[in-house]
């Protein structure tokens, strides 16, 4: 892994100094208020820390999809008083970026208090990673800290331009990230597996792919495993299906026998005629007996099983998407029972769990093995691009 300062390596006295600090501020709002404070709680611990050193802490962070102009819905004053609530310590909004409004409010500021910018994406140069925008922003602060994994997958001004300009270190949540993505598929113990679930091989192919050299076990669930499954001349019957990626599908399984890595597809499964709870149709049958009127929703209980021991030999898995239709009962029960066996492997020792993605966050959680895995990213796209092999700009400028 790239080498990147973290909180360790500041000084324990910062007063006076000046922290700008890109936290990840995008919740969930219903008539006026946060439905979910999740983001402000995991940057709680590096504001706290940089606040008790003494520093001035300016925070920044997007809200909403403002493209580059003000938008009186769309400003951070509306989530104040959800971060105050959250770190239990009050809170000064301030209109801009930069410039003489924020150079006054420091002025008023005393050492330990926070300030709260407004949205950074109202200025066009923040999705431009303008260097100039940068500069501006970069005038006011003393160091950088990014606490904003989710972000990182943006070349943006406050998430990569900032980070040349002062010195930079990653925030406790960004370190926590970081450290759990090594021990994952950097630097992982071995044998790995890789459960990769979702609608679509479509969606997925770029982190198929670099699995494929990187992992001993993919194991693969959901509308995806329908594809892989047309590929070796399964007839899926109605099954979610991309017919015409059934030659890319054989590829990555041929990339995979020559990188000896184990392709696990179910070889039972959960059918039904029509999608919906517990419908009459449901039935449980060998992949080869799958009719012509049916459906696959779920990974059959032999299936899961199989897959329950093969973690079983694992010291680590990374979990992307769920493996059936989870939203729906009963197609929830594959994904429920494996994420169990995942999570009690965990607690045992044996196996380090590290998973992420919105659906797979919920899929987890749905099951009870959320609090039980050794990380979960909250990050949807970022974990994604993680996952796929790329250079996250956010990252690599803390580490440059």
């Amino acid at each position: 892994m790239p080498g990147f300062k973290t909180l360790d390596d500041l000084p324990a006295d910062l007063a006076g100094k000046v922290a700008l600090v890109r936290v990840d501020l995008n919740l969930p709002m219903k008539d006026g208020s946060a439905t979910d404070v999740t983001r402000v709680e995991a940057a709680k611990p590096t504001i706290l820390e940089l606040t008790d050193k003494g520093a001035k802490v300016l925070l920044l962070a997007h809200f909403g999809r403002p493209k580059g102009q003000r938008n009186s819905t769309m400003s951070t004053s509306f989530i104040q008083d959800a971060v105050e609530d959250v770190l239990g310590k009050e809170v000064m909004f301030i209109s801009e970026v930069s410039g003489p409004v924020v150079e006054q409010s420091l002025g008023i500021l005393r050492n330990g208090d926070i300030g709260l910018l407004d949205n950074v994406r109202f200025w066009p140069g923040e999705e431009a990673n303008d260097p100039e925008f940068a500069r501006a922003m970069a005038e006011h602060g003393d160091i950088y800290v990014n606490d904003a994994f989710s972000a990182a997958h943006r070349a943006h001004a406050s998430t990569e331009g900032l980070a040349h300009l002062l010195p930079s270190y990653a925030g406790r949540a960004m370190e926590a990230e970081l450290k759990a993505l090594d021990a994952a598929l950097g630097a992982p113990k071995q044998p790995v597996a890789a459960v990769v679930g979702g609608a679509k091989v479509s969606t997925k192919l770029d982190v198929l792919q670099n699995l494929v050299g990187k992992v001993q076990h993919l194991i693969i669930g959901g509308g995806m495993a329908n594809t892989f499954l047309a590929a070796r001349a399964v007839d899926v019957g109605k099954s979610l299906c991309e017919h015409d990626l059934t030659g890319t599908a054989n590829r990555i399984m041929d990339e995979a026998d020559h990188a000896g890595c184990t392709v696990h597809l179910p070889y039972d499964v959960v059918v039904a005629k029509e999608f919906a709870a517990n419908p009459d149709s449901l039935r449980t049958c060998n992949v080869h007996e799958v009719e012509a009127d049916e459906m696959i929703l779920d990974l059959g209980p032999q299936a899961v099983e199989a897959l329950g021991d093969v973690l079983k030999t694992c010291r680590t898995v990374v979990w992307n998407g769920p493996l059936g239709a989870f939203e729906t009962e009963p197609f929830d029960a594959a994904t429920v029972a494996l994420a169990k066996t995942a999570a009690a492997l965990t607690e045992g020792g044996s196996l380090t769990s590290v998973a992420g993605g919105g659906d797979t966050v919920a899929a987890l959680a749905h099951a009870g093995a959320k609090d039980d895995f050794t990380f979960v990213s909250t990050a949807g796209g970022a974990f994604l691009e993680w996952m796929e092999g790329r250079e996250l700009p956010g990252v690599a400028a803390l580490s440059s």
